[in-house]
């Protein structure tokens, strides 16, 4: 585990992330949650959801940032703070993520969360990956922003994947306690019977969305390429970067598409709440 991770996950960087309850104040209000046990169903459904999406996302933008060409001009805006016409990567990776989140009620959290975190990213973590990042995308997915910052703080695909996976259901358990009153030495135990899961979710992100490409053996060098076996019927995105020898490359047909109608339907329901403690 890289160290920045202690940093990114910390609910004290002030990128917001301590306002967003993860569905967890809705599932309270509908009676779905209300006790350690149901916590620790709630909190299994969502890493294993939302949570393995977001961090398949995250790795994806980490080993994205590896690759990221430098912008050649200033992007045409769509509405939204997107870049228009030949969009690059970065707003394509973004609109990966708009795909998969069915709820306009996430989409607008976690666009929210990634402009702060970008924010605060870009002034900890100065980067020239970070500042295209901003340039494409001003208000960028929260899994974009962080596997980004991840990058620009040295560490890896996995490393970001990890990060988003605990966030995933530390933010949800701490909003638990402060809801219900539960005992935070029990809500903690859960986290920590989640961790072996953390590990898995994480691992089985990265390997789904990148490939490595390991510098080529003298022998081989000049040889035609060979098809991947594991990427049958896959072709590459246009508008990823070449590879290049060992590089870490965004698999972009790859990307998971998991969902959680759950987690839609309580956002929504909470969006529209007249008296809420947290922002999601």
């Amino acid at each position: 585990m890289h160290p920045a991770l202690l940093l990114l996950t910390d609910s004290r960087l002030p990128a917001g992330g301590h306002a967003h309850s993860g569905g967890t104040e809705q599932a309270i209000t509908s009676g779905a949650v209300h006790d350690v046990p149901s916590l620790a169903r709630f909190l299994r459904g969502r890493l294993h959801t939302a949570g393995a999406l977001a961090a398949a996302l995250a790795a994806a933008a980490c080993a994205q940032a590896a690759g990221t060409p430098p912008a050649t001009a200033p992007p045409h805006r769509l509405p939204g703070g997107q870049a228009g016409g030949d969009a690059g990567p970065w707003v394509t990776l973004d609109r990966e993520v708009d795909a998969r989140t069915a709820s306009p009620a996430q989409r607008e959290v976690s666009r929210t969360q990634g402009r702060l975190l970008l924010r605060v990213a870009r002034r900890v973590w100065p980067s020239p990956v970070l500042d295209e990042l901003a340039r494409a995308v001003p208000h960028p997915h929260h899994p974009v922003a962080l596997g980004a910052a991840a990058h620009a703080a040295r560490a890896a695909p996995e490393d970001a994947a990890l990060a988003v996976a605990y966030h995933a259901v530390s933010g949800p358990a701490t909003a638990a306690v402060r809801l219900l009153g539960l005992d935070p030495v029990a809500v903690h135990g859960l986290l920590a019977d989640l961790t072996p899961a953390l590990g898995t979710v994480a691992a089985d992100a990265c390997m789904a969305v990148t490939t490595e490409h390991p510098p080529p053996h003298p022998k081989t060098a000049h040889a035609p390429p060979q098809p991947d076996p594991t990427d049958a019927g896959v072709r590459p995105d246009p508008a990823a970067p070449a590879a290049q020898p060992g590089s870490v490359q965004v698999r972009w047909a790859a990307l998971p598409a998991y969902s959680a109608p759950a987690l839609d339907l309580l956002a929504e329901q909470h969006a529209r709440a007249e008296i809420r403690l947290f922002v999601s």
